[in-house]
């Protein structure tokens, strides 16, 4: 991912280390009921754009856009267990951005601004406390498979 900067990168899915995907519930526009972590199929709300943020940084921050053109928003800017994700901003802002850091053969951890980690509770397969940004240090609940181009 870290070369793909020309431009937004479409079609991407976020699989958790247990095989289940990421699904922003309703395709985004969502402060309630946000992600899901339990699909075991690809479909359209299973599916990211990832957004150069511009800011910069060594290793790219991306915005986490949505089917519905929403972004991912870490709240808080991180550090949460409750109310950790939202996906209704309109703008790429400091909240927005996530930091995708390879660890090898398609396999990230995902940064929060403030230098949290998000964390797939119990490994995936789940409707309800899906998601935590309060991991400082990465292990494997914090491992997402991300492949680009479906």
């Amino acid at each position: 991912l870290g070369n793909l900067v020309n431009g937004p990168v479409h079609g991407c899915v976020f699989q958790t280390v247990n095989g289940h995907y990421l699904t922003a519930v309703g395709g985004g526009g969502r402060t309630t009921d946000v992600i899901h972590t339990d699909a075991t199929r690809i479909g359209s709300w299973e599916k990211f754009t990832l957004i150069d943020s511009g800011s910069g940084t060594p290793v790219i921050q991306y915005g986490l856009q949505t089917t519905n053109g929403h972004f991912l928003t870490a709240v808080g800017g991180g550090g949460r267990t409750t109310d950790v994700i939202h996906s209704d901003a309109t703008h790429l802002q400091a909240w927005e951005k996530f930091t995708l850091n390879s660890l090898g053969t398609g396999v990230y951890n995902i940064q929060t601004v403030d230098g949290h980690y998000l964390t797939a509770v119990d490994r995936g397969g789940r409707t309800t406390d899906t998601i935590h940004s309060d991991a400082t240090q990465p292990s494997t609940w914090e491992r997402f498979f991300i492949s680009c181009g479906h």
